[in-house]
């Protein structure tokens, strides 16, 4: 069996956000980059299935500049088999790259697909679902389960609602996007990042897959949020009070 773990590269989470001066996007100019948290966690899943013998070939591909075959260096050092960029300079809403994933999922015909189930710069949430729904495939979110049964076909997840835990049994093939609680992902260790040099990295202008590029959502304005205010220390109950009577308007009738 195939897997395919589409990732991201984003800002590392660890590092300090910066708003651009004309308030366009986030500064990404000589800032530190990583794989989005949510698909360090769909790699590590696909990489314990292979170990259990469930999976053969793990392939990750991931779509931006060349910046990001550092990014797929990671996630090859982390035991996937090979990676694909789709190189471009051009910024992909969720609906474009779902478009280009169906191109590669095609190409490469896998029996499952996973990602995280959503980026932290933008926290849109949505590929994994458009994906599946450009495919026809069956789909399962948010999981925090995840049972492979290669014999019957099927994938058996569980996934987090408002509700409380949903199970799914879903017949390949099948997009499944992670959640926090699925796993924790492994530390690389030196002889993987060698290995990982090793390792096909194939670079595929996006113009190649013939995809029409068409932005639905406009990002008018990025600003950065308001600094927290300072706490106030009060006395008693009764300041509290008080201040709670100047600072928020009361409502007649209640």
């Amino acid at each position: 069996m195939k897997c395919l773990v589409a990732i991201k590269q984003v800002i590392d989470p660890y590092f300090t956000i910066r708003v651009k001066p004309d308030k366009s996007g986030v500064e990404t100019n000589n800032v530190k980059m990583a794989i989005n948290p949510f698909d360090e966690i769909a790699i590590e899943e696909a990489v314990r299935l292979k170990e259990q013998g469930l999976v053969q070939e793990i392939i990750v591909v991931s779509i931006g500049s060349k910046q990001v075959q550092e990014t797929l260096r990671q996630a090859l050092a982390r035991g996937a088999d090979q990676a694909i960029l789709i190189e471009t300079e051009q910024e992909l809403m969720p609906l474009n790259v779902a478009k280009c994933l169906r191109v590669v999922v095609e190409q490469q015909q896998p029996q499952l697909v996973i990602m995280g189930k959503q980026a932290i710069d933008n926290d849109c949430n949505q590929t994994g679902q458009m994906l599946a729904a450009l495919l026809g495939w069956a789909q399962g979110t948010f999981i925090s389960k995840l049972t492979l049964d290669s014999t019957l076909n099927t994938v058996t997840v569980v996934r987090e609602v408002d509700t409380g835990l949903e199970t799914l049994k879903l017949k390949l093939p099948a997009i499944l996007t992670t959640d926090l609680r699925l796993n924790t992902p492994r530390y690389i260790s030196l002889p993987n990042v060698m290995q990982a040099k090793r390792k096909p990295l194939l670079v595929q202008p996006i113009a190649e897959l013939g995809v029409v590029l068409k932005d639905t959502l406009k990002i008018l304005q990025v600003e950065a949020p308001q600094a927290r205010m300072a706490g106030k220390k009060l006395a008693n109950v009764q300041e509290l009070v008080e201040l709670i009577k100047q600072h928020v308007p009361v409502v007649s009738g209640f």
